[in-house]
């Protein structure tokens, strides 16, 4: 079975959120759709997390001052904000789907969940990034046969942005009938 999606694992830090961003500018001129997360920080502490998509929407993820039964560590995590503002990005027309991320703030969503299922059955490449270790929905997108796990090291971050370009533009030219390729 020809994978689905890329999906990039590895300890938090190591890059892949990087490696995803840099992904989405060598699709310049494509339709992404999708989101990343980055760090809120104020005097150099770590506050929380925000959410951007590629459509140009921003929310705050989590953050120490938000309320909420959702918790991870320190954080507060905002899901209404979060699916007010990742939902409709994943519902719209994409050629190539990049999320960032799929782990335990994002899984708090059902509806995120679910929304994942779905584009993983769908037509468009998907790749996205994944906690390397957590349960339910992150240990089951993992073991799925229809995607492809790799692990972003020091050795291979700078090289994985070009080699996922090629596996996305493979994709997309229909070498794949709509899935990747190694």
């Amino acid at each position: 079975m020809e994978p689905r999606a890329l999906l990039l694992t590895g300890r938090p830090g190591i890059g892949k959120t990087t490696v995803l961003r840099r992904l989405a500018d060598f699709l310049a001129g494509r339709a992404v759709g999708g989101f990343y997360t980055g760090e809120i920080r104020i005097a150099g502490r770590r506050e929380g997390f925000e959410v951007s998509t590629f459509s140009g929407q921003v929310a705050v993820l989590a953050h120490v001052k938000t309320h909420s039964p959702h918790r991870v560590g320190r954080y507060g995590v905002d899901v209404a904000a979060f699916e007010r503002t990742v939902l409709p990005e994943l519902e719209r027309r994409a050629e190539v789907l990049l999320i960032d991320e799929i782990g335990k703030m994002e899984c708090f969503s059902a509806r995120f969940v679910q929304a994942v299922r779905g584009l993983l059955t769908g037509n468009a490449p998907l790749v996205a990034t994944v906690a390397l270790s957590g349960t339910g929905f992150i240990a089951e997108v993992k073991r799925r046969p229809d995607v492809r796990l790799w692990q972003v090291t020091t050795a291979n971050r700078d090289e994985l942005p070009m080699r996922l370009t090629e596996q996305v533009f493979a994709a997309l030219a229909g070498a794949a009938a709509g899935s990747l390729t190694a």
